[in-house]
């Protein structure tokens, strides 16, 4: 996956003039032994800034060593005024840690006073209205840091990621899923760059890529992906057309971005002009690390590359579908583990899912679209989902969108697809959240969420929930604990 950032995170000391400089530079090189001893990749910068003028030239080293993402080491009380200037003028995304004390029979000339320092540096990123990464316990000896360091290479690569990323859309939303309609200005002020297109552009496109000499090597892969669920190998050419025909329009138009994502409108029209649903191939461009969202949801698709970016791992879109029926429930034995049924919910979309992603996958037609545009016929236009189970394990699902009035939100949460038969169609799955029906009540239906959720495939919560913050979004919700009640919820 070459659609997200290289993260190549910078080690930087800062000292206060009236302590020891070499009590931040030591701690510092601790710090970066830490990471090279654990693998966790850094730039260790040799200018420690005590000075403005120190931040004139740790911006040199810093662009000269491409250095993307800062850490800010207060090695000892630290001077908040260049330290916070120099997160400034960086740009990027920064981490602020300070070192604690490490022994007893040193605290004369070894004391740093960083616990301190790091309250003084806090209140000046206030004053310059900049936002910085501070852990759960920023005050730390040279391992704790650098485990630290490891974490924030994950937040920073969303981060990175969603200030080059591109946004190409292709077609109206539809009437009936006016739930995906928001104001888009919110992306802009992420940095985030919308191209809209028509369905009319899409179909221009995929008629211009026809008889293009690399369509069989592409069918050939699919038809690889698939092995045994290839059940329509006379499909495999015009979707490797469709497929080649969003690569190719993404390479010519991603302009001054570096990153992109999809949201496009896949029925009613399209499959009566295309001849198929686009399903297999959303799936396979998330495979390649390009998320597809379904019925043009523009902030469907930046969510999963939230999700993706977090992870680096391929992403999802679903609906949060329907509820688990209590016979199910019962038949699935241990296989709920302590989760009650209210914790449950069945993920589903039409096939969009990346075969990775999935216990079992087969190319499949679209029961829903096949009710509707080909009832009591074989399936013909309606072919081309990838359907099958979710395959079991972690999950973390996800949502960026905007309010009408074109305020940013987001909720996380954390969870589990369950090891049961969906005994359903599509690409579905048992999802399983703590305290899901409080969840959805008080946090998706009173924050007006749409019904599409992103889906990271591991638990990514904390990453995404801090590199949202970096980026401004301050109403993240998550799901409480039953202990802990919702603004909204009555205690009786």
């Amino acid at each position: 996956m070459n659609n997200m950032p290289e993260v190549v995170m910078g080690l930087l000391a800062v000292s206060r003039d009236c302590f020891p400089i070499e009590l931040s530079r030591k701690r510092r090189s601790m710090v970066a032994e830490e990471c090279a001893r654990r693998n966790i990749a850094v730039v260790e910068l040799k200018t420690t800034v005590e000075s403005e003028n120190d931040v004139v030239q740790a911006l040199e080293e810093i662009r000269a060593t491409k250095v993307n993402a800062l850490v800010l080491y207060l090695g000892n009380f630290g001077p908040e005024g260049p330290t916070t200037l120099l997160a400034q003028k960086f740009g990027g995304p920064v981490m602020l840690v300070a070192a604690a004390e490490e022994s007893g029979k040193d605290l004369f000339g070894g004391r740093g006073d960083a616990f301190c320092g790091l309250l003084s540096a806090s209140y000046n990123v206030g004053l310059r209205g900049i936002n910085v990464y501070i852990p759960p316990s920023p005050v730390a000896t040279p391992p704790a840091v650098a485990v630290m360091v490891g974490q924030f290479h994950s937040i920073a690569r969303v981060v990175l990621g969603v200030k080059r990323l591109k946004v190409f859309s292709f077609g109206p939303r539809p009437f009936d899923f006016l739930t995906c309609h928001a104001p888009i200005k919110p992306l802009f002020d992420l940095g985030i760059e919308i191209m809209e297109n028509s369905e009319l552009d899409m179909f221009d496109l995929f008629q211009s890529a026809k008889g293009d000499p690399r369509i069989p090597a592409l069918a050939r892969d699919a038809a690889k992906e698939l092995g045994s669920g290839n059940t329509y190998p006379d499909l495999l050419e015009p979707l490797a057309q469709f497929e080649l025909s969003l690569l190719d329009f993404m390479e010519k138009h991603m302009g001054t971005s570096t990153y992109a994502v999809f949201a496009n409108k896949c029925w009613p029209a399209f499959q009566k002009h295309f001849g198929f649903v686009p399903c297999f191939i959303n799936s396979r461009m998330a495979g390649h690390g390009i998320p597809i969202s379904c019925e043009a949801d523009v902030y469907g698709g930046v969510s999963e590359y939230l999700a993706m970016c977090a992870t680096e791992l391929p992403a999802a879109i679903l609906d949060i579908n329907n509820t688990v029926p209590a016979d199910m429930f019962a038949e699935a034995g241990t296989a709920v583990g302590a989760y009650s049924n209210d914790d449950l919910f069945m993920g589903f979309h039409c096939g969009n899912t990346s075969s990775a992603c999935m216990a079992s996958a087969a190319m499949k037609f679209q029961l829903i679209m096949h009710r509707v545009m080909e009832p009591g016929k074989e399936p013909n236009i309606t072919r081309g989902t990838l359907e099958g189970q979710i395959r079991s394990g972690d999950v973390t699902i996800v949502r960026l969108q905007s309010t009408p009035s074109a305020e940013l939100r987001a909720y996380v949460a954390q969870g589990e697809v369950l090891n049961i038969a969906p005994k359903s169609f599509g690409s579905i799955g048992v999802f399983a959240v703590q305290e899901m029906t409080r969840f959805y009540r008080h946090v998706l239906l009173e924050k007006r969420f749409p019904h599409h959720t992103a889906v990271a495939f591991a638990h990514a919560g904390r990453t995404l929930v801090e590199a949202m913050r970096l980026l401004g979004v301050r109403d993240i919700s998550w799901n409480h604990p039953r202990a802990v009640p919702y603004p909204d919820e009555l205690p009786f």
